[in-house]
């Protein structure tokens, strides 16, 4: 159940970071344009939206570290496994886990470096230049997200271990849509 909740707050954190940064910056790139239109000058320049990139970039980059957790979770990050693939199943267990493990303990110590800047940060009074927010809840993304991303790595480390299966990511798969034959094309011809 924890899981569960844990895949759906990460997935719908995710889409509305990136919803929320697109729509604030079409707005703010519309405002842009139509400030230089006589008819809407009057209206729209007395509007800020200086704060719109700054926002936007702090989007993005809690949108980056909660999506490379995903990435893992759902083995969308890119691997090169020629070698590993060429290995026996025992020898290929041991690589593939020394490999999770490494990453768990990467992530850890990022995480753990990140929340001992986010501590020291926090008894400062140090903002950002355009929303002035304490700065500490921007970079507080780099431990939650490492952290997490820690924790994807276990998990598929677990997981490795008992199935020996990793989590595959098929791109030629789109959710919601089934295809009745395999194979089949656009006018119905199957190869």
């Amino acid at each position: 159940m924890f899981l569960r909740i844990l895949d759906r707050l990460e997935e719908w954190l995710i889409t509305f970071l990136i919803a929320a940064a697109t729509i604030i910056i079409f707005i703010a790139v519309a405002h842009r344009y139509l400030v230089g239109i006589p008819l809407f000058y009057p209206i729209l320049f007395p509007i800020n939206l200086a704060w719109a990139q700054e926002l936007c970039i702090i989007m993005f980059v809690w949108m980056a570290k909660f999506g490379a957790a995903y990435g893992v979770r759902t083995g969308i990050h890119v691997g090169v496994d020629v070698l590993v693939n060429k290995l026996g199943p025992e020898k290929r267990k041991i690589t593939v886990m020394f490999s999770l493990l490494c990453g768990a303990l990467f992530t850890f110590v990022v995480g753990s470096m990140g929340a001992k800047f986010v501590w020291g940060l926090y008894h400062t009074d140090q903002v950002t230049p355009d929303m002035e927010m304490p700065s500490w809840i921007i970079y507080l993304c780099v431990p939650l997200g490492s952290y997490l991303m820690c924790f994807r790595f276990l998990q598929v480390a677990r997981n490795f271990w008992r199935t020996g299966h990793l989590p595959h990511h098929d791109e030629t798969q789109v959710e919601g849509i089934e295809v009745d034959a395999p194979g089949a094309g656009a006018a119905g011809i199957t190869r």
